[in-house]
């Protein structure tokens, strides 16, 4: 055996500091230097299955935190071992937190809301109102912003998730924040009720003077009419 002195690492795609349980991650090994050389690859890792021949070991469902090394042999040439990649898998499963800049949308105004996921990495948004199992808001509902991040103008119950990987591994479900709106100002109403007191005030005096008037000249023919009979 015959040992070579490329350098070889261990790298983990992608590189997320935390890893959650069920999450797909691939484990790469790369030889430096090895120019044409067609290496096999001999992987140890906390796992009781044998493990590929090749430079990625992809892991369907993350399950255990565990370190892995590799080193790659061609023939009777072998590389020194890598240095060791610790994988940490939690076992929690993350929630979502939703935040409002306010819940009450002004008068012609929009509510900003933010969806986060901590650790805050390659997660992806989807937003939703009123019904978790409806279809995620798209830009006809909202306006988006920077991931994470909308703006909307109608009131309701909203609550996101976060997403991410291949296949999309997602969190649970955000606490739901209600938006009431929009606020409607007072000033329009005051004003019509007001013009609408106003020309009541003047054409009931009128017509109370009209059925007055009516009154007095009515009797005033009758009392005519009643001396011409005598």
């Amino acid at each position: 055996m015959v040992v070579v002195s490329n350098k070889v690492t261990v790298t983990l795609q992608p590189n997320w500091p935390l890893i959650y349980r069920g999450e797909t991650i691939t484990v790469r090994c790369e030889i430096q230097g090895g120019g044409d050389t067609e290496w096999t690859y001999e992987w140890r890792t906390p796992s009781s299955h044998t493990p590929p021949s090749h430079s990625e070991y992809r892991i369907s469902r993350a399950t255990d935190t565990g370190d892995y090394r590799c080193r790659g042999r061609s023939g009777y040439s072998f590389t020194q071992w890598s240095d060791v990649i610790r994988l940490t898998v939690s076992s929690d499963k993350p929630r979502a937190s939703l935040t409002a800049d306010t819940t009450v949308i002004p008068a012609g105004g929009r509510v900003t809301l933010t969806c986060s996921v901590d650790p805050s990495s390659g997660w992806k948004y989807d937003w939703y109102r009123d019904n978790k199992l409806s279809e995620p808001l798209n830009t006809h509902d909202a306006d988006f912003h920077t991931t994470g991040q909308i703006s909307v103008s109608q009131g309701g119950v909203y609550s996101c998730r976060g997403g991410r990987g291949d296949p999309v591994y997602y969190t649970k479900y955000s606490q739901e924040v209600t938006v009431s709106g929009p606020e409607s100002s007072s000033f329009p109403v005051l004003l019509i009720v007001g013009l609408v007191c106003g020309i009541v005030l003047i054409i009931v005096p009128l017509l109370c003077g009209c059925r007055k008037s009516t009154g007095s000249l009515r009797l005033t023919e009758g009392i005519r009419a009643l001396l011409q009979t005598k």
